[in-house]
């Protein structure tokens, strides 16, 4: 009996409290300690601080020495909690799509969340499915799993059930985290969780990313600027030694601690913790918009993207197929009622029609019940949960709305030949009363060859060439419609002749019973995300395994027009016309797998960058090579979700055009708060080493240097990178290009920090020698002025086309929100006993206009660089 009922509820209930939920432990967790010691381990930073502080003790300088102990403490803490809030973010997003597996619980198939399931469950395992636990297969149809994560052979196993071996070996069970590739079996559940043969090897499982391509583009670039930072530093503390009138020990340590507070001002060092609080930040807003980000260094290729790939069903429709005509016993019927709800009515000559139980019309519906894997789950009294494809689902709807249900049938299914893209038909046989009898359904074209003989009003004759055209035409009429046709067909053996019958007889001289026309209209936002994508220099293909015609259907009321090629034909090119095919055609119809895999592989030879969707087991390979592999949260397979980059949550075509917008913006963000930080860096040596090199008093001391560094530099940079989109972002063609620094951007952010140093050197300048203020008040002028103009320069560089005067300071409110704290800070500095340490004096409303004109100035000299388009940069 517990092969047939399963667990009951109860029991499943007492053995979860026993054994635990079936997770494994999560092993590369990142713990608060370690993204602590992050901050200090390798943090060139902190040490050269600790040093600088060491050496103001050993002076007697203990307020600075304090001071740059704070200092070190606020770096490590604000990088913690940068790191430790994307590791979260990061984390939760894993979250996002639950595992789910299909169990046998109170004799009915469920489906159940799969770290619910216990030992003694019977799990069904399907074609794409990722096998939840450890267990023995009690039956099995071909099924084939892949153990790679197992045992590390990338061979498929052939499994067979238990009851077919002598003795239990590796044959007979499945196991924890491998896949089936193929086939179909009933299996009950021997471990789970950490006692399964996954969980007794997950110490050495580490499934955490390596470095991103970005952040080794960032490290890049901060090696570059740490060369320059030191050379120009150490050179500013050769010319302020040879400047000073006597040298001793405490003006050798002033000179020092200058150059390591000019060294740690010039390093980018907030650059890696921003990347990644960025790239987090991204994920989670993608996320909120139902893409869910398996691996982050896509999100730089997102914003690349030049074509997509998109699968029809479930895709560009909503994968809710509705069967809506049928036409059997050579007449023609309409289905009402709509989705997977059970109310609808079967009409003839639009007259309710109950089909009485010899026609062939009634086999029809009982085929469509019979061969299928589907189930259903009763949400409401009228409507149900699918599991299963959206095809088979809408015959089991249609089976329901007229009373056929597959229990309620006396035939007992004994094996199956399932489904596959080359094949494009399955077939079920079993034992039925004094017979044996296949069940096929399929593409009509590959039905129909099967087929010898026609049931009408359950009288058979021979399947001529003449009834096969007319089926012909019927089936182009309903692809006209933009249906999805199947065809359906049976055969009967003698109950005696089940073992003789080989497969191949089981699907030759086959009865024809009818066709059925299934809708799956377009989602309604579909057609406007197509055109958004063309708007950005997007190209968008339709992929899809059915006929020529429904595509073509579909393609019109979506936007897609222009040449159709199915597989066949791509398979008759060479290779030099198949790239120049594909590049003019715009729907692939009767594509199978391996079609997209050749078509990717096509598309990148051609120059594209693809993003390719896919939802079945074969279509893995093709996501794996693409540019961006896209899977289906809802119907997807394990398998696909697995090597996907990107998973679909709601499985709709508008959330990859809003990906990609999200994509371009998050690298946009990128770009701008590295060139603002290195704009700001070169602004300070710019400032320093001209002023000392000119013979003036060091524009600005250690403390200065190091408070301006973590208040003015960081919080707007960090804030740079929460800039929202542009609304025009997606009416630009994609970039082309793969640093995050181009050449007009480095020109850009090498004319910003030059301008400010010399706009902040000119006051200062100006105070000490024509207004002949004290050499304290000018450098705290001086200081203000800087912390002004970077604070204005980070206006400039939310857009490098929008001019700052015409638009909101809030358009990115966190960028107002880091400014106020960071003239608050400066206030602080300047007007409470808090000066004494940072040697800054009071500076009066005129001085201050000063300031505030030089940075005007700077938001004036910008906008009109952008007006005059002098400034070409897009982001």
């Amino acid at each position: 009996m517990l092969e047939k009922k399963g667990l009951s509820s109860k029991e499943a209930k007492k053995k979860l409290a026993a054994h635990g939920f079936n997770e494994i432990k999560e092993i590369n967790r990142v713990s608060s300690w370690l993204i602590l010691w992050r901050q200090i381990k390798n943090n060139f930073i902190i040490y050269l601080l600790f040093a600088s502080a060491l050496m103001s003790f050993l002076v007697g300088k203990d307020t600075t020495g304090f001071t740059i102990l704070a200092v070190i403490a606020v770096v490590i803490g604000a990088g913690f909690f940068q790191e430790f809030k994307a590791e979260k973010a990061i984390s939760a997003l894993k979250n996002l799509i639950v595992p789910i597996a299909i169990a046998i619980r109170d004799g009915r198939e469920k489906t159940i969340l799969a770290k619910e399931i216990v030992p003694g469950d019977l799990i069904v395992l399907r074609a794409g499915d990722k096998i939840p636990a450890d267990g023995v297969v009690l039956t099995a149809n071909e099924l084939r799993v892949n153990e790679a994560m197992i045992t590390g052979e990338t061979k498929e196993m052939h499994k067979l059930p238990i009851s077919d071996s002598p003795s239990e070996t590796d044959k007979n069970r499945v196991f924890m985290g491998t896949v089936a590739i193929s086939g179909r079996a009933l299996v009950r559940v021997t471990a789970t969780g950490m006692k399964t043969a996954f969980g007794r090897i997950a110490q050495m499982i580490s499934q955490a990313e390596k470095t991103l391509p970005l952040q080794k583009k960032t490290n890049r670039i901060a090696r570059y600027m740490v060369l320059v930072a030191i050379t120009v530093s150490l050179l500013t503390g050769l010319i302020m030694v040879r400047s000073a009138p006597v040298l001793s020990l405490n003006v050798l340590i002033d000179v020092l601690v200058v150059v390591i507070a000019l060294s740690v001002s010039a390093f980018p060092e907030g650059l890696p913790v921003v990347l990644v609080s960025t790239l987090a930040n991204g994920a989670r807003r993608m996320a909120a918009k139902n893409a869910i980000v398996n691996r982050m260094s896509i999100i730089e290729t997102l914003g690349e993207t030049t074509l997509v790939c998109a699968d029809k069903t479930g895709t560009i429709t909503k994968g809710e197929m509705t069967v809506r005509q049928i036409n059997a016993d050579d007449e023609l019927f309409a289905v009402t009622g709509s989705g997977y709800e059970t109310q609808g009515d079967l009409l003839k000559d639009g007259k309710k029609f109950a089909p009485p139980k010899n026609l062939g019309l009634s086999r029809l519906l009982k085929t469509a019940v019979l061969c299928n894997d589907a189930f259903l789950e009763r949400k409401t009294e009228k409507q149900f949960k699918v599991n299963g494809s959206p095809t088979e689902a809408a015959l089991l709807i249609l089976g329901a709305k007229l009373g056929v249900y597959s229990e309620d049938l006396d035939w007992e299914r004994t094996g199956e030949t399932a489904f596959n893209s080359s094949r494009k038909m399955m077939s079920v046989f079993g034992l039925e009363k004094n017979c044996f009898t296949v069940y096929a359904k399929g593409a009509p074209e590959t039905i129909l060859k099967k087929c010898a003989y026609q049931e009408i009003n359950g009288q058979l004759t021979r399947l001529t060439d003449t009834k096969i055209k007319k089926i012909q035409r019927q089936v182009k009429d309903f692809a006209g419609q933009a249906s999805r046709v199947l065809a359906f067909a049976y055969k009967t053996f003698p109950a005696g002749s089940k073992e003789k019958i080989k497969t191949a007889e089981t699907e030759s001289k086959l009865v024809f019973l009818g066709l059925a026309a299934l809708e799956d209209p377009p989602r309604p936002e579909v057609a406007g995300a197509i055109s958004a994508c063309r708007q950005a220099g997007i190209k968008v293909k339709m992929i899809t395994g059915d006929n020529p015609a429904t595509a073509a259907r579909i393609g019109a009321e979506i936007g897609l027009l222009g040449k159709i090629l199915t597989g066949e034909e791509l398979d008759s090119l060479s290779e030099e016309e198949f790239l120049e095919e594909i590049s003019q055609t715009v729907i692939f119809a009767r594509v199978r797998p391996e079609h997209k895999l050749k078509l990717v592989n096509g598309f990148k030879k051609i120059g594209e960058i693809v993003t390719m969707t896919g939802d079945g087991v074969n279509d893995a390979p093709a996501l794996k090579e693409a540019h961006i592999g896209v899977a289906m949260g809802e119907k997807g397979t394990d398998v696909t979700r697995e090597v996907a980059d990107l998973i679909l949550k709601d499985d709709n075509f508008a959330t990859i055009t809003a990906a990609i917008k999200e994509g371009r913006a998050i690298f946009n963000n990128i770009q701008k708060f590295v060139a603002y930080e290195l704009s700001c860096n070169f602004a300070e040596l710019f400032m320093i080493f001209i002023g000392v090199a000119l013979g003036l008093p060091t524009p600005l001391l250690a403390l200065q240097i190091l408070f301006m560094n973590l208040v003015t530099d960081n919080l707007p940079s960090i804030s740079l990178g929460f800039n929202p989109s542009s609304g025009d972002i997606m009416s630009i063609p994609p970039r082309r290009q793969s640093n995050i620094l181009n050449k007009e951007l480095i020109t850009l952010l090498l004319f910003n920090g030059a301008l400010m140093g010399i706009l902040s050197l000119s006051v200062y300048i100006f105070s000490l020698q024509i207004a002949g203020l004290a050499v304290e008040k000018a450098r705290t002028l001086a200081l203000l002025t800087l912390i002004f103009l970077e604070i204005a320069s980070a206006f400039n560089f939310r857009s490098f086309r929008k001019l700052v005067l015409n638009r909101s300071p809030f358009v990115n409110r966190y960028l107002a929100y880091a400014s106020a704290i960071s003239l608050s800070a400066t206030a602080l500095i300047l007007y409470t006993p808090l000066n004494k340490i940072f040697q800054t004096v009071p500076i009066s409303l005129p001085l201050i206009g000063i300031t505030i004109l030089a940075a005007g100035s700077i938001i004036f000299i910008f906008d009109l660089l952008k007006k005059f388009k002098i400034i070409t940069l897009k982001n």
